[in-house]
């Protein structure tokens, strides 16, 4: 075989695996991800009147398979306002995500928060708010660690973790209450269950109020540090109290059929709120998964004391 045929073969042939990692690359997505049953395709509820709408959402700070962040962009601020939730804790949010929300969430919502390796650096899990209902009391950001307030990690995490905390006043009521968001560590379970400590204990600077956390807890129902939150708190699973439940996964990847049993995405109130509906958003604006997670909610109503 001569040169001339050589690089003639060699041009073809990376011509053809060129096109075949383009087709990949756009076909794939769609046939190799998991297809949710049904039966488990769940939208908002309708949501009570008087209720709160607390809602949680790890929106996945990079891509989600082929779709980038600001391919997702769109799916992730739909499904926000399709819930439109009165407070909503994310997870995840890297600055882009929290300079992205802000905009695209900016008529309708503010937030608080910081990042978790500086003021505008590391992943927020901030808490945002209809600005327009509501008056900020109160709020701040603590770290997870023996040191909540310096930048740092906590105990046997391998990454810094926060919790940002807001106390909302409803501008024509007066009704207050406590939203707490977090995303804890992955690895360290010692770091978990301080920070489930340190978070129960900042709620009971104001017993008072009513107060709800959200959280991506990285760990799944029944294990040791839901235990120590759902059974031995004074938070409990709006999952499990809620008159109505649209329950599923809340960990997907875009293969639920691998994750099944995976719920690691909470909504919890003290016994200042009365659960009504809770939620596991499956459904999609568009034909793709809008994070790795699903975002999860629960309407809630303040219990009115006997006097």
């Amino acid at each position: 075989m001569n040169k001339k045929k050589k690089i003639i073969i060699a041009v073809s042939v990376t011509l053809v695996v060129a096109l075949v990692v383009t087709l990949c690359a756009t076909l794939l997505p769609d046939r190799l991800q998991g297809k949710l049953p049904e039966d488990k395709v769940f939208g908002f509820r309708e949501k009570p009147e008087d209720a709160i709408r607390i809602m949680s959402f790890n929106v996945r700070c990079t891509n989600v398979g082929a779709r980038g962040m600001e391919d997702r962009v769109p799916d992730v601020v739909t499904t926000i306002f399709n819930g439109m939730p009165d407070s909503l804790g994310v997870q995840e949010a890297t600055p882009q995500w929290i300079d992205t929300l802000n905009e695209e969430l900016g008529e309708h919502y503010a937030y608080v928060g910081v990042g978790r390796d500086g003021v505008h650096d590391g992943e927020y899990s901030a808490v945002f708010y209809l600005k327009n209902k509501y008056n900020v009391v109160d709020s701040g950001t603590f770290w997870l660690s023996e040191t909540p307030d310096e930048i740092s990690f906590g105990w046997d995490a391998v990454c810094r973790r926060i919790c940002t905390w807001a106390i909302l006043e409803n501008k024509e009521t007066g009704d207050k209450y406590i939203h707490m968001n977090s995303h804890f560590d992955h690895v360290g379970e010692e770091a978990r269950s301080q920070s489930i400590k340190m978070i129960v204990e900042k709620s009971q600077e104001y017993k008072d109020i009513p107060a709800v956390f959200t959280a991506d807890m990285n760990v799944p129902e029944g294990s040791k540090n839901y235990k120590e939150i759902a059974d031995n708190s004074i938070f409990k699973d709006t999952k499990y109290t809620a008159e109505n439940v649209d329950a599923y996964i809340t960990y997907h990847d875009r293969y639920p059929q691998k994750h099944d049993g995976d719920v690691i995405d909470y909504c919890f109130a003290n016994e200042g709120f009365e659960a009504i509906n809770y939620g596991v958003v499956t459904e999609s604006p568009s034909k793709y998964y809008v994070s790795d997670h699903f975002p999860v909610y629960t309407d809630v109503k303040f219990v009115k004391s006997a006097d």
